[in-house]
């Protein structure tokens, strides 16, 4: 895609229209290798994946493109490269292994493991009027989701569209969206993909997808079987048929996208494509060759060098564009925006590429503001135009209404409120004053951990199944089992779990910034304390449709919860506010104490208080205000809370939801200034101030 007159993408235009491009019959194959001495196309048959049908040599151009055009490279040919070169510190290449060009479009698998092949793929599809529906961010709601975990027990949905593109593009599907509130479905890998050896060996499989084949192919596997038999263009047309069923129903597709790393490996590892290609440039090494690790897989992609940027701008670009997605979250995204010295910049030229990419200007950009090497932890350090899974709020959140109460009942609890207040309001110590509320990304779970329904049930991961002697997965969850150890029968503890989890979700979908709900946790799905099931596709991690009576009143709570945040501007503001100034699409925020009075500093530390009440006003630049008052009580012991007096202009509270009612109560209560209500134990209330 040519860059505009005014933009510069890595590597400039002599990087442009690398892999094929069709024209006049023929097509034209760009390949970039700075160290190779040969590159080669080699074709095969349509059928025989292994019967070689011609092979041809690319020449050298200009800024180390490789480039061919010939008639041999036709819609459907399946074809590989053959790239040779030195030997030495850094370079792996083999003149005979069979390449997959990093461009392709389309996938062909034959018998092996890495018996892949490449495949020229038409692109082109019938858009109809379907528009991406550009959610407003201080409106949007993420789900995130499994794509065939979501549909793969759907009762509603016919078997042959379980666990597909077209499952999850099914009327029955995108009325549950519709209904639960949701804007956003946030889709785990769905780029190809492959399972690990060692996965294989044990007779598992990598179920999530962070193990990124190809950055341009929809993964076949979640075609469906018609689509899959027809070849990578009908996969292809079922991808982008869900995305224009979803779009015409409202609901943005974004995807998790794994550019951080490749399936490869460590050195020794599957040669499938960039190692064979240029091993040097294209992956982090020291000079002696040995990979530089920063993703816990064994390689990192260079985004140093510009083919390492380049190739991921332009996957962005592609499915922004061809594909029509509405945004990205970046797995291990802090890895991407390593520098030459292998050090996180948000300078970073391809971080900064991404966002000022004319091409990606409608797109959602959320980081996962973190990988696993030296100065890894950047949450809060991305930079403007950027969103960032907001684990400073997870945290917090979790410890709150679990590990502090956990702690409560052997001694007292350890801290106040405050901390949790700031979460509350937009992680303002986090973010800057010029990013805002809406650069967090809040979430209590995802799909790496405990399920929110396990994350009240269990005080120790469970993850046994995995093979690993339940060494994997995290140690440090911050959850509270509340007395019992996994599933009880006991009446009162199984309700004093379920209101936990209101607490968290009402904490959810009721703080400032965008809010992140993981696929089943609105019906209280559980993993039985697996928080690391990233090698299960068994119905332990696929979703289950038929739901107990408090499954469905906790759906209530989020489908209520979801309705009040669209319509109160006060709980979703864009802005930070000032003290003592008018901060347009902020929300003007008073703090008062259980007694109706503002809450005084010391207060905000005291482990003693660990109750408030937050008042909440929205700025609109035109047409009324709207103020909530919420009411956050952290402690086992009922209370009475004094609603304030002293609000200007405010003569009645009128309650709009409880997380001590089972059932969201429709009934709408109104109170008066200075009335006092009876606030049950690790409870929130929210009120509507008129």
């Amino acid at each position: 895609m040519p860059e505009s007159s005014d933009f510069a993408a890595p590597g400039g235009r002599a990087l442009d229209n690398l892999g094929i491009r069709l024209h006049d019959g023929k097509a034209t194959l760009r390949v970039w290798s700075e160290n190779a001495s040969s590159v080669e196309l080699v074709t095969f048959d349509d059928v025989d994946l292994d019967w070689v049908t011609d092979e041809v040599p690319l020449e050298r151009q200009d800024a180390n493109v490789w480039e061919v055009t010939t008639d041999l490279l036709q819609p459907g040919t399946r074809y590989a490269l053959r790239v040779g070169g030195p030997h030495g510190p850094g370079n792996t290449f083999n003149p005979k292994t069979l390449l997959l060009d990093p461009y392709a479009r389309g996938l062909a698998q034959g018998d092996g493991y890495e018996e892949w092949r490449s495949v020229v793929i038409v692109d082109g599809f019938d858009w109809g009027e379907s528009k991406k529906p550009r959610i407003p961010l201080d409106q949007t709601v993420i789900y995130e989701g499994h794509l065939k975990g979501l549909t793969k027990r759907h009762p509603d949905i016919p078997p042959a569209l379980h666990g597909t593109y077209a499952g999850l593009a099914h009327p029955e599907m995108i009325a549950y969206l519709q209904s639960l509130g949701v804007t956003s479905i946030e889709l785990l890998p769905v780029h190809a993909f492959v399972s690990e050896p060692r996965l294989l060996d044990r007779g598992l499989s990598n179920y999530w997808g962070y193990n990124t084949l190809n950055f341009f192919t929809p993964h076949t596997a979640y075609a469906t079987d018609e689509s899959s038999k027809a070849g990578p263009e009908a996969v292809l047309a079922e991808f982008k048929g869900m995305v224009r069923l979803l779009h015409e129903a409202g609901l943005e597709v974004i995807l998790d996208v794994v550019y951080n790393h490749t399936a490869e490996e460590g050195i020794g590892g599957p040669r499938s494509s960039l190692r064979g290609i240029d091993n040097a440039n294209y992956y982090r090494q020291q000079p002696d060759g040995a990979y530089i690790d920063t993703t816990g897989v064994g390689n990192t992609l260079n985004t140093s060098k510009d083919a390492g940027a380049r190739l991921v701008l332009d996957s962005l670009r592609y499915w922004a564009n061809e594909m029509q997605i509405d945004g990205f979250r970046f797995d291990l995204a802090a890895a991407l925006g390593r520098d030459e010295n292998h050090e996180f910049t948000p300078e970073h030229p391809l971080l900064q590429a991404i966002r000022d990419d004319p091409t990606l200007q409608d797109v959602k950009l959320i980081a996962e503001p973190w990988d696993v090497g030296l100065g890894g932890w950047q949450t809060g350090n991305f930079g403007a135009g950027w969103h960032e899974w907001n684990d400073r709020y997870r945290d917090r959140v979790r410890n709150f209404w679990l590990s502090d109460i956990d702690y409560a009942r052997r001694a007292s609890a350890p801290v106040g409120i405050g901390g949790f207040a700031t979460r509350l309001a937009g992680s303002s110590n986090t973010f800057s004053e010029d990013r805002g509320p809406l650069a967090s990304v809040n979430f209590v779970t995802a799909h790496d951990g405990f399920t929110l329904r396990d994350l009240v049930s269990y005080n120790t991961k469970h993850n046994e199944a995995n093979g690993e002697d339940n060494r994997d997965g995290n140690s440090m969850n911050r959850s509270f089992n509340h007395g019992v150890e996994g599933p009880t029968d006991d009446p009162a503890m199984r309700a004093v779990r379920r209101k936990a989890m209101r607490n968290l979700l009402g904490t959810l979908l009721l703080s400032a910034g965008i809010p992140m709900l993981t696929a089943g946790d609105e019906v209280g799905r559980t993993q039985h304390g697996n928080n690391n099931a990233y090698a299960h596709d068994s119905p332990l991690t696929w979703l289950k449709w038929e739901h107990e009576e408090w499954q469905r009143d906790l759906r209530a709570h989020v489908s209520t919860l979801l309705r009040l945040r669209l319509e109160n501007p006060a709980l979703r503001p864009s802005r930070y506010a000032r003290l003592n100034e008018h901060t347009p699409h902020s929300s003007s925020m008073d703090w008062y104490n259980q007694n109706g009075e503002k809450m005084e500093q010391s207060q905000w530390t005291d482990p003693g208080n660990r109750t408030l009440q937050y008042v909440a006003e929205s700025t609109p630049v035109t047409g009324p205000s709207n103020r909530i008052l919420l009411i956050v009580h952290g402690t086992e012991e009922a209370i009475d809370v004094t609603l304030p007096d002293d609000i200007e202009g405010a003569t009645k509270f009128v309650s709009l939801w409880s997380s001590a009612d089972e059932h969201p109560d429709v009934a709408a209560e109104t109170f008066a200034p200075c009335d006092v209500l009876p606030i049950p134990g690790t409870s929130m209330r929210l009120f509507r101030v008129e």
